[in-house]
């Protein structure tokens, strides 16, 4: 879409008027090319795809039939590069470079593109609108939806949908009080984790002394699995900072930082863009349309560590300190950032806030539960055929989540277990499918929400090697400050290292119980005080995995090598060569035709490779 050139604004009826301006040079039935340029469709090749539209569109007299808008993830990243053509949202998916032709010659006809629409597994039936595409159905899309309508590089796409319209009203018509009233009332918690109401938080730091106050943005997203924040920071960074401006009004500072992991190339560009865009406007700096309110944004990146994700050791990186958490009797609403008043929300929360005051906190309150309002982001990920960005209302079970947008197990497998909240999430078995989703129902099964993470297990995970992969994980992200968690976690990865590797012996399961319980009561920080979730959680519920691996020596899903064996049934060997080929060590050797393989134990490096390829059950895992 076309930028508009324009001064510095300086009033809210000079805003409204270059809003008008840009929507009344916009046709709303012109047909737009929209495709996602977000990380994971340009990781599937959406770069080639956008260069091929716009080489296509320049041909002929194109240019003024076809809208190109590059935007954000919508979400399906499992169907991606995402294609979708305005105003009448049709979906193309998997699209290449040499689709191009046909998709610009077919929409300038008002014709559809077939073989490139979705296919439900389930009828056969080809999709043609986004909105029908199971995926999308149980999903209520607040913060993800207007994605696709905004091109994150271009200010005036914001504009066009009221973007800073709620920020005005703010500014003109709210008093800090009124505005700290709604939040707390809508019952927004913060969506970084810890779900504490944010609205108390915001209250909190600006009664509190000090001659300074800051805002944060955490946008340091470390769980395995996980993009929300990016994903948000990417495609709509003008509603994080629109979201920023308000709570900084309401708290009471002039000053806020976006910390962004550096390994977020993308979102770092878009939000340093949107800061620049909005600065130009008036939206950002001094006398912020004229009302007298300073605010300015700065961009601090992160140098990779999943301890920074903390608050006190976000805020000692940003003071060019090393990255550790300090003990929480000091609160950082009223001792953060240079030891002043400081308030931090990750990018989640902040993008609710224009939402909650532009409709109104009882209009927010009426979605989701009791104690968990609003719609929830996921990153669902692993074993499930619809990988990717999912945003639905708190209380929608874990089931709903997983089979009717995820789209179930692949291959029709078994599902195991779902890991919520990160690494220091706990495994949630199918027992427990129907559990609503929110803060506490999840910490209620030894769970919780987390960031946002979801890592969906099918039968063939092994849940002791779960276990051992996440307290790897969180041992080589330990900041070390502290005994309990540095000494511990080391101690729980021999632990479970010596399980998975056949040396486990009578007692490790309850000595990983006492670590856990020290962990959990004397470390310094959520880091190590959480750790143990996946341990306590997998034995609450996996305990048979557990004992099988310490007790008979085998590991039931197959995946520790040490506790496999691999073995030719000679019945059903027709001996075809598949898994010779496939042997990287030439432990098996062709018999002949007709002749079933021979195994040498000795040599095989339990690698699967054979178990993999042979499709007739001939190899038995054991």
């Amino acid at each position: 879409m076309a930028k508009t050139k324009t001064k510095r604004l300086s009033s809210p009826q000079e805003l409204e008027a270059l809003r008008e301006l840009i929507v009344k040079g916009r046709d709303p039935n012109q047909s737009c090319i929209v495709i996602c340029g977000g990380t994971g469709c340009l990781a599937l090749g959406a770069q080639e795809v956008i260069n091929a539209f716009k080489q296509e569109i320049e041909k002929g007299s194109l240019k003024n039939k076809l809208a190109l808008r590059v935007t954000g993830c919508p979400g399906f990243c499992e169907r991606g590069p995402l294609v979708v053509i305005k105003p009448k949202n049709i979906l193309y998916q998997q699209v290449k470079s040499e689709d191009i032709s046909e998709i610009v010659s077919a929409t300038v006809k008002g014709n559809i593109v077939d073989r490139l629409l979705y296919t439900d597994p389930d009828t056969g039936q080809k999709i043609t609108y986004e909105h029908e595409v199971p995926f999308y159905k149980k999903q209520k899309r607040l913060l993800l939806g207007d994605n696709s309508n905004i091109d994150p590089t271009i200010i005036e796409d914001y504009l066009a949908l009221g973007g800073y319209a709620t920020l005005s009203k703010v500014l003109f018509k709210m008093s800090p009080d009124k505005v700290i009233d709604e939040v707390k009332k809508a019952g927004l918690r913060g969506r970084g984790g810890g779900g504490f109401p944010t609205g108390v938080k915001w209250e909190s730091c600006r009664q509190a002394q000090g001659d300074t106050r800051y805002v944060i943005c955490n946008c340091d997203e470390g769980d395995p699995g996980a993009f929300m924040d990016r994903s948000l920071m990417e495609g709509n960074p003008h509603s994080v900072l629109e979201g920023m401006l308000i709570g900084a009004y309401a708290i009471g500072s002039h000053q806020g930082y976006i910390y962004v992991r550096n390994e977020y190339p993308l979102a770092v560009r878009n939000a340093g863009i949107a800061i620049k865009q909005a600065g130009e406007l008036g939206l950002l700096g001094k006398n912020i349309l004229g009302s007298g309110f300073d605010f300015s944004v700065k961009i601090s990146r992160g140098g990779g560590a999943f301890v920074c994700g903390e608050s006190t050791a976000l805020m000692a990186s940003l003071e060019g300190k090393v990255g550790e958490p300090r003990a929480k009797y000091v609160h950082t609403v009223e001792k953060g950032l240079w030891e002043q008043p400081t308030n931090l929300n990750n990018v989640e929360t902040w993008a609710n806030v224009p939402l909650i005051i532009k409709n109104g906190a009882d209009w927010y309150a009426k979605v989701g539960t009791e104690g968990s309002k609003g719609t929830k982001i996921f990153s669902l990920v692993g074993k499930i055929n619809n990988t990717g960005l999912v945003e639905v209302p708190m209380g929608i079970t874990l089931r709903e989540i997983i089979y009717d947008v995820g789209g179930g197990i692949p291959d029709n497998k078994k599902f195991k277990a779902v890991q919520t909240g990160g690494p220091s999430g706990g495994c949630i078995p199918e027992s427990s499918l129907d559990l609503p989703v929110d803060f506490d129902q999840l910490t209620d099964v030894g769970s919780m929400m987390g960031s946002g993470g979801m890592i969906v297990m099918d039968e063939n995970s092994c849940m002791v090697d779960i276990a051992k992969y996440f307290i790897n994980f969180l041992e080589g992200e330990s900041c070390g400050k502290c005994v309990p968690c540095r000494e511990g976690l080391k101690r729980m990865s021999q632990i479970l290292t010596d399980i998975t590797e056949g040396r486990g012996k009578e007692g490790d399961i309850e000595l990983l119980e006492r670590l856990s319980a020290t962990l959990a009561d004397s470390s310094l920080c959520a880091l190590g005080s959480t750790a143990p979730n996946p341990v306590l959680t997998t034995i609450r519920y996996f305990r048979d995995e557990y004992e099988a691996h310490i007790k008979d020596k085998r590991c039931p899903a197959g995946v520790c090598r040490e506790l496999v064996t691999y073995l030719i049934d000679e019945e059903n060997c027709p001996g075809c060569g598949l898994c010779v080929k496939a042997c990287p060590v030439e432990a098996i050797t062709d018999m002949g035709k007709k002749k079933p393989v021979v195994l040498d134990q000795e040599k095989c490096i339990k690698c699967g490779a054979c178990y993999d390829v042979c499709k007739l059950g001939a190899i038995i895992r054991k």
